[in-house]
Parts: structure tokens; C-alpha cells; sequence
């Protein structure tokens, strides 16, 4: 072995000690926090949640792949089922893991009302990813955020096309007693006439109602030209099956609550005569590359409606974090609140409620062959 000197064997000792502090940095571990995901991950609308869920893991996973992220962010991933009590028992998990800074849910709007006092009063950030009552953000709690279209925002246009370009201009209305259906039948009430049509009847079954066959009976005296369902998938297939066992051959119409293949699957043949309204994105350069990016990852299921507004809600998140920190969550809640992200949705920012400002188009959705396809007015 060398000899080597006493003094150059100190100044090569510094020179080691040197280089280790200032790499130290480069190979410290990140500290690490968990972000909370909320959804109907079981049951007739588990296809919406699974969607989301993948949207809001692909987010996360691509957080944890940059080496810029200050973050080791760990997913917790909760059924809320599409129930509010369900939901809340995922959420009172959330709030009580001291390591979960913020969360995102709920595709369902019942679930959503139910979780969110739950998150505001302990003043942990909730940002939501489908569900679309206008209550939601009315109710202006500093911890809610929502990435999502209200049901305003479809039911509005949904209104005019019917009346003014379908030529329907008596319109039967049946939704349930949830605040999703009412907030439905509401907005269609006031949306309708302006557009110069009449709604004839309304006619609001309590969650779950599996026989619509007197109500629809009684609309066959009513000449009306189309029925507007104001609930989600189950209910809505029932519904559109047994106007066709009644002869009450006229348009099922709807916002994007029942867009989704298992309608589909309860309808059977009755499917056809459905037309939806769907919030359409723009097409932007971030949803292409989600797009790209959720193929190459090979998840199980296919894309929902709802997997760009589930990354967008956690990509939200994260930059919050990367902002301002994770010590103070109302803080937090603020720095969501007044965030400007680039979304796959689009460029994103809320207004005083914490709703989102993005600009959205609909498009218009029926069932052919089976499928939901664009609709084409023959």
C-alpha cells in the first residue's frame, strides 16, 4: 500500500468530507405525506370511481417519479360506494390519519354534502372530482374546492337544444328526492321556459325507486314530448326500460349522471332512445399526453368521463403542497383556493366559492349498437 503523507491524506480526508456535505441534499430522503382519494369504487357506478381512482394514481405516481418533487406522496385510496354514510366513514379515516395533508372525492353529490363538514372541521383540504350540485360550492366552506362543471352548466344548454332544436317543447320531468335530483328538477323548471318551452309535470321518487310505471302511465294522457330524468345510472335504465314496456315512445333526456356503459346495461334495446349532455374538455396538449400516458401505465379499466378531473384535482393538490407546504392545512386550503394550474381540463383557477372557472362546452351523447356514441340529429 502508498504511503501518503499525513498533510495530503487530511486535505484528500476534507476534500471527501467536502464533496459528502454538499451531495448530501441530492440523496436526502424526501419526508413523506399521504393524499386521500374518495369514490364509487363497488357497485352500479364503481366504473366512474375507477376511472378517477386511475387518473388520481397516475398523478400521484408521476409526483413521485420527478426528482423536483419535495414530496414521497402515498396514496390512500377509499370506497365511498356512492353512499353518504359510507362516504363519511371513509372520510372521518382521512381526517384522523395525521400523515393524510389533503383529499380529493366524490363522483356522487349526497356523498359529497355528507363529507365535506366532516373535512372542514378539521380544516383539511377537499377538492372534488365529480360530484356537480350547485350546493357543493354554495355553501362556500374554505376547504372545498371543485375541478368539476356545476349541473347548471349542462342542464342550461341541455334546455335550449331540446326546445329550440329537438322541437321538444313539453317536457316531463322525473329525478329523485337526493339533492342531485332536485337540484336537477330545479334547474330544468327555470331553464326550459326561458328557452320558450313548458314543463308539463314533475314528478320527484325517493332514491332507489325501481317502479316508474304509474307515473309513466299518467304521461301518456299529458302529450308530452319528452322525458328529462334527473338521477343517475340504475334508476335511469329502469326508467328508460319500462317507458318502453308503457308505449311512451319518446326522448330520455339527461345531464352526464347516467353517461356511463352500465346504463346501458339496465336498459337493454331502451338505451336507444336516450340522449345525454356531457361537459366536453378542451382539447389540450396535458389531456393528450394523460391520455397517452393512462395507455402506456395499462391500468385494468378503461378511461371515465372523469379520469382527467380526478389527476387534474390531485395535480392541484400537489402544487399546493410544493407552494405552501404541508404544516398548516388551512393554508393549504388557501393556496388551492388561489391556485392557477395547467390542467389537463385546461387552465384552472376558482372564483370566491372555490368553483372551478374553467370554460366548458357540452356535447351531446345516445346509445347506438349497443355504445354510447356522438348523437346526430337524423
Amino acid at each position: 500500500m502508498a504511503f501518503i503523507p499525513t498533510t495530503r491524506r487530511a486535505v484528500l480526508a476534507g476534500l471527501v468530507l467536502s464533496t459528502a456535505v454538499f451531495a448530501a441534499p441530492a440523496f436526502a430522503e424526501k419526508a413523506k405525506i399521504k393524499i386521500g382519494f374518495m369514490g364509487p369504487l363497488s357497485g352500479g357506478n364503481a366504473q366512474q370511481g375507477l376511472g378517477a381512482r386511475n387518473g388520481f394514481l397516475l398523478a400521484i405516481e408521476q409526483a413521485n417519479a420527478d426528482p423536483a418533487g419535495q414530496y414521497e406522496i402515498e396514496p390512500v385510496v377509499l370506497d365511498d360506494a356512492s353512499d353518504p354514510q359510507t362516504g363519511v366513514g371513509a372520510a372521518m379515516k382521512l381526517v384522523n390519519d395525521p400523515d393524510v395533508v389533503a383529499a380529493t372525492g366524490h363522483w356522487n353529490s349526497p356523498v359529497a354534502l355528507a363529507t365535506m363538514p366532516v373535512f372542514a372541521r378539521f380544516q383539511t383540504p377537499l377538492v372534488i372530482w365529480g360530484a356537480i350540485s350547485p350546493a357543493i360550492t354554495e355553501q362556500n366552506l374554505p376547504e372545498v374546492t371543485r375541478v368539476t362543471p356545476t349541473l347548471l352548466t349542462e342542464n342550461q344548454p341541455l334546455a335550449e337544444w331540446m326546445v329550440k332544436e329537438l322541437g321538444a317543447k313539453r317536457i316531463a320531468v322525473i329525478a329523485d328526492t337526493s339533492d342531485y335530483g332536485k337540484s336537477n328538477a330545479e334547474a330544468i323548471a327555470e331553464f326550459v321556459p326561458a328557452a320558450g318551452g313548458e314543463v308539463v309535470s314533475t314528478d320527484l321518487l325517493p332514491v332507489g325507486s325501481t317502479d316508474f310505471r304509474t307515473v309513466l302511465t299518467s304521461l301518456k294522457g299529458k302529450q308530452v314530448d319528452a322525458v328529462y330524468f334527473g338521477g343517475v345510472i340504475t334508476e335511469a335504465g329502469i326508467l328508460a326500460r319500462q317507458m318502453k314496456e308503457v308505449g311512451l315512445d319518446k326522448p330520455m333526456l339527461g345531464i352526464s349522471g347516467f353517461y356511463d356503459p352500465e346504463f346501458i346495461a339496465v336498459a337493454g334495446d331502451a338505451a336507444a332512445n336516450t340522449i345525454v349532455s356531457y361537459p366536453v374538455a378542451s382539447q389540450t396538449p396535458k389531456l393528450a399526453r394523460m391520455e397517452a400516458d393512462y395507455q402506456a401505465r395499462g391500468f385494468a379499466e378503461p378511461m371515465s368521463p372523469y379520469t382527467k378531473y380526478a389527476f387534474d384535482a390531485a395535480n392541484i393538490i400537489i402544487q399546493a403542497i410544493n407552494e405552501a407546504g404541508v404544516e398548516d392545512k388551512a393554508g393549504l386550503a388557501e393556496a388551492i383556493r388561489a391556485i392557477q394550474h395547467d390542467g389537463a381540463t385546461g387552465q384552472i383557477t376558482f372564483d370566491a366559492n372555490g368553483q372551478t372557472q374553467t370554460p366548458i362546452a357540452i356535447e351531446l351523447k345516445t346509445v347506438k349498437d349497443g355504445a354510447w356514441t356522438t348523437y346526430a340529429k337524423s
